[in-house]
């Protein structure tokens, strides 16, 4: 099934740019078609000067911890390998329902940048180690109808301003 942008997440991606705003991270934008894949992403979104990313929105066994894992978008993550990186039971992809109660987006739409929904968090935060290196990233701003791009002081700066800390691993790849 296919999400599509609503009223709620316009209203939701105006908020973070004044997010951004008051927080002194610079961005470009980019709109751009609906983007659901990777595959789409690489044939509807230009060319852009930052690292693309893949989020993973998961939850461990029990559904009591949930977790965001960014990577390069290219890389397969390998869920069984990452749960005791992540100190974990097996994980899987959370709901559609437990995306919009924690990060307040719609699938699609998962991004590092969802995070500002994050109020409690409730969420941790893994980036993997070859993507942290990266000068600049491309993250959806809460819907996937354009792409910001953000450089790496940026993502440190948002980083901060939500309390997230993030985890810098090695994301295990199949």
């Amino acid at each position: 099934m296919r999400y599509h942008a609503n009223y709620t997440s316009l209203a939701a991606m105006s908020d973070i740019f004044e997010f951004l705003g008051a927080n002194g991270i610079a961005h470009t934008r980019t709109d751009h078609p609906a983007v659901f894949t990777v595959e789409e992403s690489k044939r509807l979104v230009p060319a852009l000067p930052a690292t693309q990313t893949k989020n993973l929105f998961l939850r461990d066994q029990k559904g009591i911890r949930h977790f965001l894992v960014v990577v390069g978008h290219d890389k397969h993550v390998d869920l069984k390998a990452l749960a005791p990186v992540v100190r974990a039971t097996k994980l899987s992809l959370g709901s559609p329902e437990r995306l919009l109660t924690h990060l307040g987006i719609e699938p699609g739409s998962v991004s590092l940048l969802a995070l500002v929904n994050d109020r409690n968090r409730r969420v941790e935060v893994f980036i993997d180690r070859e993507l942290w290196q990266a000068e600049a990233l491309a993250c959806h701003p809460l819907v996937n109808t354009a792409t910001l791009v953000i450089a790496h002081e940026g993502i440190v700066r948002f980083l901060q301003a939500t309390g997230h800390e993030a985890h810098i691993i090695t994301v295990p790849s199949q």
